[in-house]
């Protein structure tokens, strides 16, 4: 502690606290040069870099907004052609459907058409056949009568 007052009390005498001699203006010139030299060394490529570096930020930036932009259109424009092409195929499958259902009566119709003719055709051929079986039966019966008769009558005596 007396040491720091003697150092005081020995600086008062020169000239204060401070001395102003041609120390003060050579210190001011040596920050100054200092300041520009770090200005130009670190401080200008380094504030460079940060605005290219921010630029380039920028510039994704607003481009990739413009991508996002125009997926979001080219998603709501796909969207529609999908409603677009189910709205059709739904369209179509039904036509198909209704065209199928109208074959498929038609051909029922015209099978049960078939059918009806095919049954009145075998009727036809049954009831041919059953009168020229009947008309058969009855020749034999008329052949078997007179065969009976024939004996009958040529056993009695006459």
């Amino acid at each position: 502690m007396q040491w720091t007052i003697f150092l005081a009390a020995e600086t008062a005498k020169e000239g204060g606290l401070f001395d102003l001699d041609a120390t003060l203006p050579l210190m001011a010139l040596q920050f100054l040069l200092l300041v520009v030299v770090l200005n130009v060394v670190f401080y200008k490529p380094l504030s460079k870099a940060i605005d290219d570096r921010s630029e380039y930020i920028r510039v994704n930036q607003s481009e990739a907004q413009e991508r996002l932009t125009k997926a979001e259109t080219l998603a709501k424009q796909y969207e529609q052609q999908l409603v677009e092409s189910r709205r059709k195929s739904q369209a179509i499958i039904a036509t198909a459907q209704a065209d199928a259902t109208k074959l498929a009566s038609q051909k029922l119709m015209e099978a049960q058409q078939e059918a009806q003719v095919q049954r009145e055709q075998a009727q036809r051929e049954l009831d041919q056949q059953k009168q020229h079986a009947l008309r058969s039966l009855e020749e034999q019966v008329d052949s078997l009568s007179n065969q009976i008769l024939e004996k009958l009558l040529g056993q009695v005596p006459g």
